[in-house]
């Protein structure tokens, strides 16, 4: 007896392992094949996910422009999470209707909030484009030259493909840095309207307190429509729009999930670093670590702005929720840089690495002394980095509202003098409209008073840390840096600038430079003097990260050479699929985390206080247990959230996860803390996506709601 419960135990053991897995890539939709998805647990045809045509299942899942969404109507309605869709919320709310607060449900139509500045890029195909583009490459090329050059010639592709049809917009997107280039064309949606969102106390249930923890029950979406002009085109809001009809469209299944189940993910994430070299990464965390204290410094300032002002509270929710999430991803990643011995383990890769290029089996010989190489050039670069740390910060993290839309607006007049296929990419023709859109829609986002006073806030800042290396802009605007002179050049600037008014900056962006500068605005002033300052180091930024591009494309081939090609490029932005199965995991010493929460968890989380009060009627459905068709029959409750071992990272948030067989069982929101080290590099038995379930997500629309018009439209798999 004792010898069959231990062959038992061993059984479980070796189950337990081959489970929690995790995918350790996040693969483009060519590289499937490499994955053998029918062994791993796929039940459809490989071939349904992505097809050229547009039918596959891939196409029902879009880019919101840092976020990811996925059609699950024929009439255009996309699911993402609250936190995606949070700038739309905060940018219809205000005092008098607080959609934050409250969420919003449009009964109709004509109810349907438009939400400027939301797109929605639809991919249509992409293609392998690395021969076009390296063909303009000649020996003995600077390292400036190269650069320019594979910018024109991208620009040049880009403009061939988008000149085929008013609704397109294109990328060119390198892998591998720069062993391979893609290109991907999508279809732009910009006319996107609010639908439905759920009560911050859902929505956001936990609040900062939960954000990257597990156990999770947050429910965690919201829904959008997509519209187009009535032929079926991509155009911007109005009212003969009609809602967009897909090529495909999500099933949703009540079937839901268990331990072990197969899913997998596909979505847009953003950035990851795991095929960089260590010396690199180490370059990377010491910036993360400057990183936080600013975000402290930040939070706080916006969090007294908007104390006792709800106006002002909403018109900064989005950035304060932004620095929150940043603030605890960038201390997740930086405790697990020691914890986990992230940059051991990658340097133990270069190691290998060192030894495979330096044996008689590598196939190039530039392999064996690249990593030297990189270590020297990360010298170099990082101190050039910190020459430019000041002038980033004036125009990024520490830039006011208005001085940001100065500088918006000089900088795109400056590049109009161009001819477009000259011009700096972010400002040709194509990109006019969303730079317009930007300075029109942040008048929702701001508040004069504050925006004068973060700006003095920035000011002392910026000369606190960075006295004696100040850019040249701000020591000719403040030749002497105490406190009272910059409360004066605070007060004569805001009280004397023209950019308060919206009017008339819409009306700059249609101006010269010269034009603007007879303005004698002190905004546009500093912008200029900026601009200046910047536009000198410009060809030496290009420069320096061609230089490092070069390296870093030797390294990545010898890399894939090494792994005889089965690895993934970092994430950047464009589409991928992750797969892995339902986990728990263990993330410290006699501590095993199940992989699903349940209703009663929220409910025994209530404290009555932000960010753990659960409103009233979803405490009654709890107590009468008016789950419907959607609890789960062998919990015996609504499933809240549960946990797979793909990988995921910001852009992937909204992105639809999957059965075997192809039905949405949930949406991706969150990874778990141990996960953010996952960025940089993947340890399988910590590495854990969060997703709510499509069951709970259903419940809410449904029987907290009564959103049975949503639920009407919706293709529901029992």
């Amino acid at each position: 007896m004792k010898n069959f419960q231990t062959l038992i135990f061993l059984l479980l053991c070796i189950f337990i392992t081959s489970i929690a897995q995790a995918d350790d890539g996040m693969w483009l939709p060519h590289q499937m094949r490499q994955l053998n998805l029918k062994a791993e647990g796929l039940l459809l045809d490989p071939a349904d996910l992505y097809k050229t045509d547009g039918t596959g299942l891939m196409s029902a899942v879009v880019s919101l422009g840092g976020g990811t969404g996925e059609f699950i109507s024929k009439e255009g309605l996309i699911l993402t999470n609250h936190h995606v869709a949070f700038g739309a919320i905060q940018r219809a709310s205000d005092r008098e209707h607080d959609y934050i607060t409250n969420g919003f449900q449009a009964r109709t139509r004509a109810e349907e909030i438009p939400s400027a500045g939301s797109i929605a890029d639809v991919l249509e195909r992409y293609e392998e484009i690395t021969i076009e583009v390296k063909r303009v490459l000649k020996p003995g090329m600077s390292p400036l030259q190269k650069a320019e050059m594979i910018e024109k010639r991208i620009k040049e592709i880009i403009a061939r493909e988008e000149k085929k049809r008013p609704d397109i917009i294109c990328s060119v997107r390198s892998m591998y840095n720069g062993n391979q280039y893609f290109l991907f064309i999508f279809k732009r949606l910009k006319d996107i309207r609010l639908v439905y969102t759920p009560p911050l106390a859902l929505g956001n249930f936990g609040g900062e307190t939960d954000n990257w923890i597990w156990p999770r029950h947050t429910c965690d979406f919201a829904i959008l429509r997509a519209y187009a002009s009535p032929g079926g085109y991509g155009a911007a809001f109005h009212k003969d729009n009609v809602p967009y009809r897909p090529r495909r469209h999500l099933s949703l299944s009540l079937e839901g999930v268990r331990e072990g189940d197969f899913t997998f993910i596909m979505g847009y994430p953003g950035r990851t670093y795991r095929n960089q070299p260590a010396a690199e990464m180490k370059l990377g965390f010491d910036n993360l670590r400057k990183r936080i204290e600013t975000n402290l410094a930040l939070i706080e300032f916006f969090e007294t702005a908007g104390k006792s002002d709800r106006g002002i509270e909403i018109k900064y929710a989005s950035r304060v929720k932004g620095l929150y999430n940043s603030l605890k991803n960038t201390r997740g990643k930086l405790e697990g840089l020691d914890r986990y011995r992230i940059l051991s383990r990658v340097m133990e890769r270069d190691n290998r690495f060192q030894q495979w290029a330096d044996s008689t089996t590598t196939p190039r010989k530039d392999y064996a002394v690249i990593l030297p190489k990189i270590n020297t050039f990360i010298k170099e670069f990082s101190a050039f980095s910190d020459e430019d740390e000041s002038l980033g910060a004036i125009v990024g993290t520490l830039s006011s509202t208005l001085l940001s839309q100065a500088y918006t607006i000089y900088r795109t007049a400056l590049e109009r003098q161009k001819p477009d296929a000259r011009r700096e990419m972010g400002f040709q023709d194509r990109d006019l409209p969303m730079i317009r859109q930007r300075i029109e829609i942040a008048e929702r986002g701001y508040d004069l008073k504050i925006d004068q006073r973060f700006f003095q806030f920035a000011l002392e800042r910026l000369v606190r840390l960075y006295a004696g290396r100040l850019p040249k802009a701000i020591q000719e605007a403040l030749p002497e840096t105490s406190i009272a002179k910059i409360s004066t050049y605070v007060e004569r600037t805001y009280g004397t600038t023209k950019m308060s008014d919206p009017k008339i900056r819409l009306a700059m962006l249609d101006m010269t430079p010269a034009q603007l500068r007879s303005q004698n605005d002190p905004l546009i002033q500093l912008a200029s003097a900026i601009e200046a300052e910047m536009n000198v180091r410009r060809p030496r930024n290009k420069e320096f990260n061609q230089r490092l591009t070069d390296l870093k494309e030797i390294f990545e081939a010898g890399l894939l050479a090494m792994n005889d090609n089965r690895l993934a490029p970092d994430a950047n932005g464009t589409l991928r699929f992750t797969c892995g199965p339902v986990s728990g995991y263990t993330p410290r010493d006699a501590v095993r985390f199940s992989p699903i929460t349940t209703l009663a968890g929220v409910i025994e989380k209530e404290t009555g206080a932000f960010p753990f009060v659960v409103p009233e009627k979803l405490k009654e459905l709890h107590r009468s247990r008016d789950y419907g068709t959607y609890a789960d029959a062998a919990i015996g409750d609504i499933p809240a959230c549960f946990l797979n071992t793909t990988n995921v990272t910001g852009g992937n948030s909204g992105s639809p996860v999957f059965n075997a067989k192809g039905e949405q069982v949930g949406i991706i929101f969150d990874m778990t803390y141990e996960s953010v080290t996952g960025d940089y590099c993947i340890i399988p038995e910590l590495q854990r996506s969060i997703s709510v379930d499509i069951r709970y997500v259903l419940f809410v629309l449904d029987k907290f709601s009564g959103a049975s018009h949503i639920l009407a439209e919706l293709s529901i798999v029992k």
